[in-house]
């Protein structure tokens, strides 16, 4: 137990802990932007999909 104790004391007076923890949250902020971009961009594909769709429907004279 006094092992783990003085490891946990080295790893918190170190200065990696922080700076990982910096890192992961920049990755987790990167990801949720990635996400939302990503989301955005595929609603607005998918309406200009049904908008060429209907267009070249009514353009043949068909209907869905």
């Amino acid at each position: 137990m006094d092992r783990l104790t003085r490891s946990l004391v080295r790893f918190l007076k170190s200065e990696d802990g922080p700076t990982a923890v910096e890192y992961a949250v920049m990755l987790a902020l990167i990801i949720v932007v990635c996400l939302v971009a990503i989301t955005a961009l595929g609603s607005t594909t998918s309406q200009t999909f049904d908008t060429v769709t209907d267009r070249l429907q009514a353009a043949n004279g068909t209907a869905s």
